[in-house]
């Protein structure tokens, strides 16, 4: 049981417009509270008392208790001015931050951490963190980039984009691509699953079971996938592939298929298949552009959800596992939308390109 504490005086003209404070719907609920301590506190309860009912710390009730012995009411309304803390950064050691990010390395690493600025320009990690936030400086992440160096760029950006925006009518366009040596990795050890407070756990080692190649086209306008495992990935499996597309697809439906420049699209007996099968139309992407085959974002979804963290003790598992997918995204197919023209994304090319040459 807590000792009651002395009763705080308070005069009958302050209870009144304490109370009045209380019942006010338009009195900041700061001083609402603290007014409601007040009453307690004239009462006599303990501060422990007070505090609890009131949800506060004992400080806090303490504190309020003396500002209104001090000043009465008029303590309770307003707070006294806080402390100006540590003195603010020059401008000079500001801008001497931001130069060592853009300019310098740190001895024996590739990037500035926040301690490591922090302790060579001797000041806290706190207000490095600020600098960089204020410039938008983030020097722990970094995004590749590859500019494509294909003397017919321009040309095949146009065609494939051209596809995107404007597809042909009576017309099927298909985003191909094969996703090679797919590994069926099994984890060593059964890991545990998510609870409360606990991510799931894979062992960090696994064993190799096998590996397949999947081989996909991706519907432009309906967002459907054809997919089919094989072992190998060869131009006989291509083949393969585009055979299935011929018995599948209604005969009077030409086919337009983006993909990259891979040697086996462009094998001689492709070739030779291609020129008795007219409505088979190709499309090559530039060279070190995969970004600009939809399909690669299938794929990538495809290997976020259903292969990175899952645990094939046989190919035939994984092959499953992929198939499943198949079937889930044709069961809800969602197509991505193509929205850049051909000019914008030629602009932002060139911009990369006289960065890089200022470079050397």
């Amino acid at each position: 049981m807590w000792e009651p504490a002395d009763r705080l005086r308070v005069s009958k003209q302050q209870r009144a417009a304490l109370h009045a404070w209380i019942r006010s719907p338009t009195t900041p609920q700061r001083t609402v509270l603290r007014s409601r301590i007040v009453l307690a506190a004239a009462q006599g309860q303990a501060n422990h008392a007070i505090a609890k009912q009131l949800g506060v710390s004992r400080p806090t009730v303490l504190l309020w208790r003396q500002r209104f012995a001090e000043e009465g009411p008029a303590g309770l309304v307003r707070d006294r001015p806080r402390g100006s803390g540590k003195p603010r950064l020059s401008d000079d050691k500001v801008r001497e931050v931001v130069e060592a990010t853009l300019h310098s390395k740190p001895p024996a690493a590739t990037h500035w951490s926040v301690r490591s600025m922090a302790k060579a320009q001797g000041i806290s990690p706190a207000a490095v963190q600020r600098i960089w936030s204020a410039h938008g400086l983030k020097p722990h992440l970094v995004k590749r980039f590859k500019l494509s160096t294909d003397p017919h760029f321009v040309e095949k950006l146009h065609d494939v984009v051209g596809l995107y925006l404007n597809p042909p009518e009576n017309a099927l366009v298909l985003c191909f691509d094969e996703k090679s040596q797919i590994q069926a990795l099994d984890r060593t050890q059964p890991g545990l699953p998510l609870k409360k407070g606990r991510a799931g756990t894979l062992t960090h080692d696994y064993k190799r079971n096998g590996t397949t190649s999947l081989f996909a086209a991706l519907d432009l306008l309906e967002g459907t996938v054809i997919a089919e495992c094989m072992p190998r990935h060869r131009h006989q499996e291509f083949l393969r592939f585009l055979k299935r597309l011929d018995r599948e697809i209604p005969t009077e439906t030409e086919l337009h298929l983006i993909l990259d420049n891979y040697q086996t699209h462009k094998h001689p007996n492709v070739q030779n298949w291609l020129d008795k099968h007219p409505r088979f139309h190709f499309h090559f992407i530039p060279t070190s552009s995969s970004w600009l085959n939809l399909v690669e974002r299938w794929l990538g979804k495809l290997t976020d959800e259903a292969i990175r963290r899952g645990a094939f003790p046989s190919v035939h598992s994984l092959e499953q596992a992929i198939y499943d997918y198949v079937q889930h995204t044709n069961d809800n197919p969602k197509p991505f939308l193509w929205t850049a023209s051909a000019n914008d994304i030629i602009k932002k090319v060139n911009r990369g390109k006289a960065k890089l040459e200022t470079l050397h």
